[in-house]
């Protein structure tokens, strides 16, 4: 079972950048590998997905701005929040699964404010 811990949030005021990382305790080279947000009051949603076959894929309020990445050496998730908004505002989950588990992580808060 693997082990997922994310770093990286923070305060930001609107139109700038944050990078989230996301360890993972083993390989995580052959699962799919996500991250979700949760805002207050709100579902978590998916933000972006980077799947064992190396395609990508991101939500509609995202797309353009975040880029999602992995290294596999490192066994190593990152997210780059480019032009962020105040409606980022969220806890950000990294996401590992394939057909006999799902882990999250604990989550980072990403706060976008002046």
């Amino acid at each position: 079972q693997v082990q997922l811990v994310e770093s990286g949030g923070g305060l930001v005021q609107p139109g700038g950048s944050l990078r989230l990382s996301c360890a993972a305790s083993g390989s995580i080279s052959t699962m799919t590998a996500s991250w979700y947000r949760q805002a207050p009051g709100k579902q978590r949603e998916l933000v972006a997905v980077f799947r064992s076959d190396g395609t990508t894929d991101y939500a509609a309020p995202v797309k353009g701005r975040f880029t999602i990445s992995r290294d596999y050496a490192k066994n190593m998730v990152y997210l780059q929040m480019n032009s962020l908004k105040a409606e980022d505002t969220a806890v950000y989950y990294c996401n590992a699964r394939d057909l006999w588990s799902n882990e999250y992580g604990q989550g980072t808060q990403v706060t976008v404010s002046s």
